[in-house]
């Protein structure tokens, strides 16, 4: 048999891939068939990654909650339960992949951060949107985890007005941005028109501006946030304190790339886009055991004072160093 200690270890170790046949060729006495058990019999779930997490997490007014989702690609895959064609931010495409939404907590900008819950998208099999997901969880952190937080951080797919309504109600502060088609009114008188057509005074770059959402019955602060080549950034707040300024508004919205960097070291780090199991369970149960591969990562980096990439390839300089002294395969 095998256990998830081992999985997980060797999710952390191998270099190659991760499959079944993989771990059997270095495993001692365990075959093909042993793994493929082990993934399709388990019941893995996201609850899981909070018991890791939940003793770690600096929880706090102060610290934020972040909304986003990615997509394990898997366009070369077939027959394949949970994959479907859905857009990728990080393509900027569609492609076939398994979509996973996930809720990460973080102290703060250059502060740790961890997965607490997550979801697979799989509308197929539960009919659940991301909307779905992402408001089960946020009322799932504030009731049932207890979480503390105040701020919330997401992008602009997940700026709904049940969404908005649902964090004000919950007494939470959102910052998320906004899609440029999206109709803002800043009087009764002037009506409703697009972010592009709001008048931007010096006051108002630095201040923002009150502004009225459709079907959303507060005020939101609106920014225009410049970036150095000209992109620019919709971003509304609830928080309507007058301190408030756009400069601030973007050191808290940059907090929301911490979940970038957790999707990059999923992929890159423990190999979820890797597994080639055709069940969804199996599939499910891979994933649960590359979030506890990242955080093993994750926590044995902090106590080295390292990166988790940096962690990861010293796995392999060992091996380098001794292959160089005592090559195996000789240059002819």
């Amino acid at each position: 048999m095998i256990t998830k200690k081992q999985y997980v270890e060797y999710l952390v170790s191998t270099p190659k891939n991760c499959t079944c046949t993989y771990l059997a060729e270095h495993l001692e006495d365990v075959s093909h068939d042993v793994v493929n058990d082990f993934l399709h019999d388990k019941r893995f779930l996201p609850r899981d990654v909070w018991k890791l997490v939940k003793d770690r997490i600096e929880d706090s007014k102060e610290a934020c909650l972040i909304v986003d989702d990615s997509v394990q690609d898997k366009r070369y895959s077939r027959f394949m339960e949970l994959v479907r064609a859905q857009y990728s931010g990080n393509e900027h495409r569609v492609v076939k992949g398994i979509g996973v939404v996930n809720l990460v907590h973080s102290g703060g900008q250059d502060e740790d951060f961890y997965p607490i819950d997550y979801r697979v998208y799989a509308p197929d099999v539960d009919g659940k949107t991301k909307n779905h997901h992402f408001q089960e969880m946020f009322l799932h952190a504030l009731d049932q985890k207890h979480i503390r937080a105040c701020t919330i951080l997401f992008d602009s797919w997940y700026a709904s007005a049940d969404n908005l309504k649902l964090i004000h109600r919950r007494q939470r502060i959102f910052f998320t941005t906004l899609k440029s088609n999206r109709l803002v009114s800043l009087s009764k008188e002037e009506g409703y028109v697009h972010l592009d057509a709001v008048e931007w005074t010096p006051t108002r770059l630095t201040a923002g501006v009150l502004v009225k959402l459709k079907e959303v019955p507060f005020m939101v602060r609106l920014f225009k946030l410049v970036a150095p080549d000209g992109d620019i950034d919709w971003v509304i707040t609830n928080d309507l304190d007058e301190t408030l300024t756009a400069q601030v508004t973007k050191d808290t919205s940059d907090v929301r790339w911490q979940v970038e960097e957790l999707h990059r070291g999923l992929k890159q780090l423990t190999g979820t886009e890797k597994c080639q199991c055709r069940v969804a369970r199996a599939q499910r149960n891979h994933l649960a055991c590359c979030y506890h591969a990242w955080v093993s990562l994750k926590v044995k980096a902090k106590a080295l004072g390292q990166t988790m990439y940096a962690l990861r390839e010293s796995l392999f300089s060992h091996y380098l160093r001794a292959e160089l002294q005592h090559p195996h395969i000789v240059a002819c």
